[in-house]
C-alpha cells in the first residue's frame, strides 16, 4: 500500500512538473532571449486557463471543444503577449531592470483586473475531455489517464522546443541573438521581429500551461501568484534561459512535492525553496546555466 502512494505521488508529480515546465519554459525562453524578466508570466497562464474555461462553458455542445480551447486559448494568450511587446516592452529594453519590474507588475494589476471583471471570483472548473475521463491502471494503481496525456504533452513540448532551438535556422537566429542582438541586427536579422516572436513563443506556453491545468486544478482568480513562484524557482535551479534546465527544475520540483507530501508532510511546501538553496551555493548559475 505505501508503495502504492509513492507511485501514484511520483506519477502526480510528474503531472505537476510538466505543467510547471510548459510554463516555466517560456519565462526562461523570453529571459535567454530579451532579457526581460517577465513578472505578468503568471498572469499570462491564468489568462490561459480562463479563455480555456470559457470556451468549453460557452461552446460546450460542439464535441471534442476541449482540444479547440487547447489550441485556441494559448493562441489568445500568445496574441495577447505579442501587443504587451509591441506597445510596451519595446519601449523600456536597454533601461534600468526596475522598469522591467513596474511594467509587468502593473500588467499583474491589469490582466488581474481584467479577468476579475469578466468572470469575477468564483472558482469554475473545466472537465476532462472524452476520452481522458477514466482512470487507467497502471502496475496496479489507478491513476487519471488525463494526467497521463499531461506527462505526454510536456514531453513533447521539451522536444520540440530542443529541436527547434538546436536544429533549425530560426532556432539558430534565436541562440544567436541571445548572445549578441547588435551582430545579429547588422546581418540584417529583424531583431524586433524576433523578440516579438519569442515573446508570443513565451506567452503562448504559459497559456498552454494554464490551459492543460485547467481541467487538474480549479480556475480561479489568484492562481497566477503560485505558478510564478514555481517558475522562478525552477528557472533559478535548471538555469535562467535554459530549455534543458527548466526541465530538469521542473521534474526535481514536482517530484520533490509530490513525495514530500507522503514522506516529509509538514516540509513538503518549502522542498522547492531548499533544493533551490542548494543548488545556488553549489552552482549559483544552476543546474545547466552558464555563469556569466
Amino acid at each position: 500500500m505505501v508503495i502504492e502512494n509513492i507511485f501514484r505521488q511520483f506519477l502526480s508529480g510528474l503531472s505537476l512538473a510538466m505543467v510547471v515546465f510548459i510554463t516555466a519554459a517560456g519565462l526562461s525562453l523570453i529571459f535567454g532571449t530579451l532579457r526581460v524578466l517577465n513578472l505578468a508570466h503568471g498572469s499570462i497562464y491564468m489568462l490561459g486557463a480562463f479563455l480555456c474555461y470559457w470556451l468549453t462553458s460557452t461552446f460546450n455542445q460542439i464535441p471534442g471543444i476541449f482540444w479547440w480551447a487547447l489550441i485556441l486559448a494559448p493562441i489568445g494568450a500568445a496574441l495577447f503577449g505579442g501587443i504587451i511587446e509591441i506597445l510596451l516592452l519595446r519601449r523600456i529594453y536597454g533601461l534600468h531592470i526596475m522598469y522591467q519590474w513596474i511594467l509587468t507588475f502593473g500588467l499583474v494589476l491589469f490582466i488581474g483586473d481584467i479577468c476579475k471583471l469578466i468572470w469575477g471570483v468564483e472558482i469554475h472548473m473545466v472537465s476532462p475531455p472524452w476520452p481522458l475521463q477514466e482512470p487507467i491502471n497502471i502496475c496496479g494503481v489507478l491513476f487519471p489517464s488525463y494526467n497521463i496525456f499531461v506527462i505526454g504533452m510536456g514531453i513533447f513540448i521539451f522536444i520540440g522546443l530542443w529541436a527547434l532551438l538546436r536544429y533549425t535556422k530560426l532556432g539558430k537566429i534565436i541562440r544567436a541573438a541571445t548572445y549578441n542582438s547588435e551582430m545579429v541586427n547588422a546581418l540584417g536579422i529583424n531583431i524586433p521581429f524576433i523578440y516579438t516572436f519569442v515573446f508570443m513563443v513565451g506567452c503562448w506556453l504559459a497559456g498552454l500551461g494554464g490551459s492543460l491545468m485547467a481541467p487538474m486544478s480549479a480556475v480561479i482568480l489568484g492562481m497566477d501568484a503560485s505558478i510564478i513562484i514555481e517558475c522562478f524557482i525552477i528557472v533559478v535551479i535548471g538555469g535562467l534561459g535554459s530549455t534543458l534546465g527548466a526541465f530538469l527544475g521542473a521534474v526535481i520540483f514536482g517530484l520533490a512535492y509530490a513525495l514530500g507530501i507522503v514522506i516529509v508532510p509538514k516540509v513538503a511546501i518549502g522542498l522547492g525553496f531548499i533544493i533551490m538553496a542548494i543548488i545556488l551555493i553549489i552552482r549559483p548559475w544552476g543546474l545547466m546555466g552558464r555563469p556569466e
